[in-house]
């Protein structure tokens, strides 16, 4: 269960993060909070589960690198199974379940596509079920912001 003040680092963490030598300390002013207890709390939201992930986000492409987006049908008894043996990749960004007959999607991000190759491949040998490869044919760029 989050509290008002979660919400309101939630909200707040959603852009503009500040580019300094103690940003943490920086946002946790803005919200009233001191620092350690700012951190304290996002380490709690992430260990919880409310937040995924908390960090940037880049354009790998521009980086130099390359990513994919990827799905597979993962029966409905292995989808824990299934879902860390992805997520144990440090190339997957991102990993959902969908109510679909390709029920687990995930995004692979790495430095060039014959390391994305060489997951798609991985990921296939650790879990046994094929993993269809879906590239990018065109980028469409949102900016999102899910208020708690």
């Amino acid at each position: 269960m989050i509290d008002d003040t979660d919400r309101l680092i939630i909200n707040q963490m959603q852009g503009d993060f500040p580019l300094t030598e103690r940003p943490f300390a920086v946002v946790a002013a803005t919200l009233g909070l001191d620092e350690a207890d700012l951190i304290t709390r996002l380490e709690r939201l992430l260990a919880d589960g409310v937040l995924s992930r908390f960090g940037p986000m880049f354009d790998a492409e521009r980086l130099g690198g390359h990513t994919t987006l990827a799905a597979m049908a993962v029966p409905a008894e292995r989808v824990d199974e299934v879902a860390a043996a992805v997520n144990a990749f440090p190339e997957v960004a991102h990993n959902y379940l969908r109510d679909h007959t390709l029920s687990m999607w995930f995004v692979i991000s790495a430095e060039s596509p014959a390391r994305v190759a060489e997951v798609l491949t991985e990921v296939q040998a650790a879990t046994g079920l094929p993993v269809h490869d879906m590239p990018k044919l065109c980028e469409f760029r949102l900016h999102l912001r899910l208020e708690a």
